[in-house]
C-alpha cells in the first residue's frame, strides 16, 4: 500500500530544509473533497479550519497543507493556493478561481534554525511536487523538523517525522491517513503499550523515562518544563461517500487513534488535530470506517517515529 495516496483523487508533495530543519507537505485533491476537522490540542495554529465546519458556505476543500515553523509557516498555504489557482483549481468568481487550502503548523523551532520558516515559495513547491506515488515517510516535508519526548527538553528528546498507512475495508473501501509527529509525549505500540519513542532519562540515553509517570510524579511542574513546542497533524481520507458532518465525524475517530499511539496527547502545551477527507461515491457506515480511521492514524504515528533517521543531534528508530 502507498498511504494517504492510496485514496484516488490524492496527491502528496514534500518539500524539506535540511540545513534549517523544517518543511512543509501539501496535500492535494483538486477535483474537491468533503471536508471535515477535530481540533483537540490547546496550542494549535491553523489556515482556513472554518471551511470544513457543517455550517460553512464552502462544499469541498481542495488542498490541505502541513508545515512546520509555528506560526510563521502557516504562509506556506498561500504557496498551494498560488499553485492550484494557476492549474484552473477552486471557486470560479470574477474571472479567478479561488482555492480552499485548510491546514496547520507544528512547532519545530527548537531544532535546526529557528529564523528559517516554510513560506510561500516553499508551500508552492511542496504542491508542484506532489504524487500519487507512495507517500515518503521520516523526517520530510512536515516533519522534517519533528521531534518526540521533550517533557526533560530538546536534549531529552528522540527524532520524528511523518507517517502514512492505509486500512482496506470490505467491498474496495479505504481508510488512509497521514501523520507529522511532534508530540510532547511519548509514542507508544498500542499492541502493547511500549513506549518505542519518546523523552529518554538522559542525553547520551536510550532508557525511556516514560513521560506520564513522570508527570504524575511531578504535579507541580505547572508548564514550567512543558513548553508549548508541540503538536501532532493528522489527515484522514476515504474513498467513502460523506456530508460534510460525518467528515467531521470521521476526524474525530482518527483523534482516537492519536489516543492510542500517544501519551500523553491533546495537552495544554500540543496543538493536535485531524483533518478528515472524502473522495469517492462508496457507500460505507461512519463507524465502520472511524474504527479504520484511528487504526490507520495510530499506524501512521507508529511509522512516523520508525522511519525517522537520527538528525539535529537526536537519535531516530532509522539510524
Amino acid at each position: 500500500m502507498k498511504g494517504l495516496t492510496d485514496i484516488p483523487g490524492i496527491r502528496v508533495g514534500h518539500v524539506s530544509d535540511y540545513e534549517a530543519l523544517t518543511g512543509c507537505t501539501a496535500i492535494l485533491c483538486e477535483e474537491g473533497a468533503v471536508g471535515g476537522v477535530d481540533i483537540r490540542g490547546s496550542a494549535s495554529g491553523t489556515e482556513e479550519t472554518p471551511a470544513l465546519d457543517p455550517g460553512h458556505l464552502d462544499d469541498s476543500v481542495h488542498a490541505i497543507m502541513l508545515a512546520g515553523g509555528s506560526a510563521f509557516g502557516l504562509e506556506a498555504a498561500s504557496g498551494v493556493r498560488r499553485y492550484l489557482a494557476r492549474r484552473g483549481v477552486g471557486v470560479f468568481y470574477g474571472g479567478e478561481h479561488i482555492p480552499i487550502v485548510t491546514g496547520a503548523i507544528l512547532f519545530d523551532l527548537g531544532l535546526g534554525k529557528s529564523n528559517v520558516h516554510p513560506n510561500l515559495a516553499m508551500g508552492e513547491a511542496a504542491a508542484a511536487a506532489a504524487t500519487a506515488e507512495a507517500v515518503a515517510e521520516g523526517a520530510v516535508g512536515a516533519g522534517t523538523g519533528a521531534t518526540v519526548g521533550k517533557i526533560l527538553g530538546m536534549k531529552h528528546a528522540m527524532k520524528s517525522g511523518v507517517g502514512s498507512a492505509t486500512v482496506e475495508l470490505d467491498r474496495g473501501v479505504l481508510v488512509a491517513s497521514l501523520v507529522a509527529v511532534n508530540a510532547m509525549g511519548d509514542v507508544r505500540d498500542p499492541a502493547g503499550g511500549k513506549i518505542i519513542a519518546g523523552a529518554r532519562r538522559a542525553p547520551e540515553s536510550r532508557e525511556f523515562l516514560d513521560t506520564a509517570e513522570y508527570m504524575k510524579r511531578h504535579s507541580a511542574l505547572a508548564g514550567g518544563a512543558i513548553a508549548p513546542k508541540n503538536t501532532t497533524l493528522a489527515v484522514v481520507a476515504t474513498n467513502a461517500r460523506l456530508t460534510k458532518l460525518q467528515a467531521r465525524k470521521l476526524a474525530e475517530f482518527g483523534s482516537l487513534g492519536m489516543a492510542r499511539a500517544i501519551s500523553p496527547v491533546n495537552t495544554m502545551v500540543d496543538g493536535d488535530i485531524v483533518f478528515a477527507l472524502s473522495l469517492g461515491s462508496l457507500a460505507a457506515d461512519i463507524n465502520s470506517l472511524g474504527v479504520a480511521a484511528a487504526e490507520a492514524v495510530a499506524e501512521a504515528i507508529l511509522r512516523a517515529v520508525k522511519t525517522a533517521r537520527s538528525m539535529g543531534g537526536l537519535p531516530g528508530l532509522a539510524g
